[in-house]
């Protein structure tokens, strides 16, 4: 699980915000606990030690490379999830593992894209994408874990994991994504996490 992140675009650490009466790294690392073997939480090195996890990189993917250097090499599936999407489910877990096991080097969450989306250079239209083909990408994502080895042993960098093994050629399929798997990116996000909490949706200290 990754929560290296500095914080910036947020303005502070947003995996240690609270979501009710638990952290919103606390309440993902609750949920990849019910529904995996094992959990490598990477946090800002700084916190490593008091937080019982592996030191992060400068980059996310530098990160992604501290938390699989932690996984037992006997793992056949790893799970790379992004600790500021506090409400993951197990069952969103339980399926990109299952396509997994069902023949895919790799399998992501994706949910529809709603928007229409425009390609613009300088200020101009350059085209207008096809949006029945486009699915916006989530976390948990589940790899082969000698795939995912070999997407990282390049060095490369990348904010999705999967592109790292497409880029090997590798066979990434999606599955159905959940609409309340929100990324915790900006201080409005943390609202609408907190206002759910507060209303209900998930109960403090169960994982949903």
């Amino acid at each position: 699980m990754v929560g290296g992140g500095s914080g910036q675009r947020f303005g502070a650490l947003k995996q240690y915000e609270l979501v009710g009466d638990l952290r919103v790294i606390d309440r993902a690392r609750a949920t990849a606990e019910e529904a995996t073997d094992g959990v490598v939480v990477v946090v800002p090195a700084a916190d490593a030690d008091r937080e019982g996890g592996v030191a992060g990189g400068d980059t996310r993917s530098a990160s992604v490379r501290a938390g699989l250097a932690a996984v037992p090499e006997e793992a056949s599936i790893i799970c790379v999830h992004d600790a500021a999407r506090p409400f993951a489910t197990a069952a969103l877990y339980r399926r990109v593992i299952a396509a997994v096991l069902d023949g895919a080097d790799g399998a992501i969450p994706g949910v529809a894209v709603t928007d229409t989306i425009k390609v613009v250079s300088d200020g101009e239209v350059v085209s207008t994408l096809d949006r029945s083909t486009l699915v916006a990408v989530q976390t948990p994502q589940a790899f082969r874990a000698d795939v995912l080895r070999r997407a990282h042993d390049g060095g490369d960098a990348s904010t999705d994991d999967a592109a790292l093994v497409e880029a090997l050629g590798g066979r990434v399929v999606v599955v159905a994504g959940e609409a309340d798997n929100r990324k915790i990116t900006h201080p409005d996000d943390l609202d609408w996490a907190r206002r759910r909490v507060t209303a209900g949706d998930v109960p403090i200290g169960v994982s949903p």
